[in-house]
C-alpha cells in the first residue's frame, strides 16, 4: 500500500501511474485525512463497459427519416420554450 496526496495526483501522476501498473493500491489523503483509495483497473476485458451504439439506436427510432431545416428549427424552438418554463 502506497500513500499519496491530492497534490501528488495533480503534479506527479506519472509516478502514481507506475505504482498502479505494478499493482499497488494507493491511499489518497487531503490535509492528512484519507479521502479515497486508488486501484488499477486491471486487464479483465469483461470489466470494461460496453459503449452504446448511438447510430444504431437512431436508426431504430427514426429509420431513414431526414428532417427538413424547418422541422429542426421547430424542434429546437420547442426545446428552448420548455427550458424557459
Amino acid at each position: 500500500m502506497k500513500t499519496a496526496t491530492v497534490r501528488d495526483l495533480r503534479n506527479s501522476f506519472s509516478k502514481l501511474e507506475v505504482w498502479l501498473a505494478e499493482g499497488e493500491e494507493i491511499h489518497i489523503k487531503k490535509r492528512g485525512k484519507p479521502i479515497a483509495i486508488l486501484t488499477s483497473w486491471g486487464c479483465n476485458a469483461d470489466a470494461i463497459p460496453i459503449k452504446p451504439d448511438f447510430a444504431a439506436r437512431r436508426k431504430i427510432i427514426w429509420g431513414q427519416r431526414i428532417f427538413t431545416p424547418a422541422e429542426v428549427a421547430s424542434m429546437r424552438a420547442d426545446e428552448l420554450e420548455g427550458e424557459e418554463g
